[in-house]
């Protein structure tokens, strides 16, 4: 097995846990208020999060001021994009959520080109423009405008193309363990902190199983996306992230009994596809 292929694997494992994750918070989100939700898994995920980079020996601390800052910025990105993720994710089908998501690679490409002033051909930028236009499909804003759900996926997008801005422009010296331990500490201290005003309800085995469940599938998420970055080449194994949408179908039809509709579909296949093209321009780009 070439590190291609192992690379590969481990990107389609680490999309699969995600989305798995994402569908338990779905079903337990019918009988738990959001905050406790986080809250919960937070405090698991936060554990395993810090024991996984104590033995991988990447719990470091000693950033620049600069660093810190993004760090931060980063920090605070991932608590709006938790909430207004999770929220669109209890009132939108998981595959509508997912497909979404997938124009990430054009958000921050369009990002990277305002913010760091990367140059951005008329190709890539057609490809956004397209994929734009995928977005609209699969949400489809009436006369009234987008819908609740509509707005809150629109806005977690927003949050993580800052978020993977402020990662990006990180210094490469600092560990991406650490960055992830920190905005996990602080995602479940502002989720008990923002629970306080809603009484907690009871909690029973089943649901101390999905949470835990959850928490290890977080875990795993990272876990592989940390090590999909140490084998193969990025530029092969990107692409594979978006079957992440392929499970969030699957578990969509199996465990909801949702299936888009041709329209959504046809969005999607905008989105990813401009999202591939995006990708292989910017391996041309770099001489990959």
């Amino acid at each position: 097995m070439t590190d291609n292929i192992r690379g590969a694997l481990l990107m389609i494992a680490s999309m699969a846990c995600f989305t798995f994750n994402d569908a338990l918070v779905k079903v337990i989100g019918q009988d738990l208020p959001l905050f406790q939700i986080i809250a919960m898994r937070g405090i698991l995920a936060t554990a395993l999060i810090y024991a996984l980079a104590r033995y991988l020996g990447k719990l470091r601390f000693d950033f620049s001021r600069r660093d810190w800052a993004l760090v931060g910025l980063r920090s605070v990105s991932e608590i709006f994009t938790t909430y207004f993720f999770l929220t669109a994710l209890l009132v939108m089908p998981i595959a509508n959520v997912t497909a979404v998501l997938q124009a990430l690679p054009l958000t921050v490409t369009l990002g990277a080109a305002l913010v760091f002033r990367e140059a951005v051909g008329w190709r890539r930028l057609g490809a956004i423009l397209i994929g734009f236009v995928g977005v609209l499909l699969i949400i489809r804003p009436g006369p009234e405008g987008f819908s609740h759900g509509g707005v809150y996926v629109l806005l977690a997008v927003a949050c993580i193309t800052v978020r993977d801005l402020c990662s990006r422009g990180m210094s490469s010296s600092v560990p991406s363990l650490t960055v992830t331990l920190l905005t996990s500490t602080l995602v479940t201290v502002c989720a008990g902190l923002a629970s306080v005003g809603t009484p907690w309800q009871p909690v029973d085995t089943g649901q101390v199983v999905i949470l835990s469940v959850a928490g290890f599938l977080i875990l795993g998420g990272y876990l592989f996306s940390v090590l999909v970055m140490r084998v193969g080449d990025v530029s092969f194994t990107s692409p594979f992230r978006y079957t992440g949408l392929i499970w969030a179908l699957l578990l969509g039809w199996l465990i909801f009994a949702d299936w888009p509709d041709n329209v959504t579909l046809l969005g999607a296949l905008l989105v990813v596809s401009t999202g591939v093209f995006t990708l292989y321009r910017e391996r041309l780009r770099r001489g990959a």
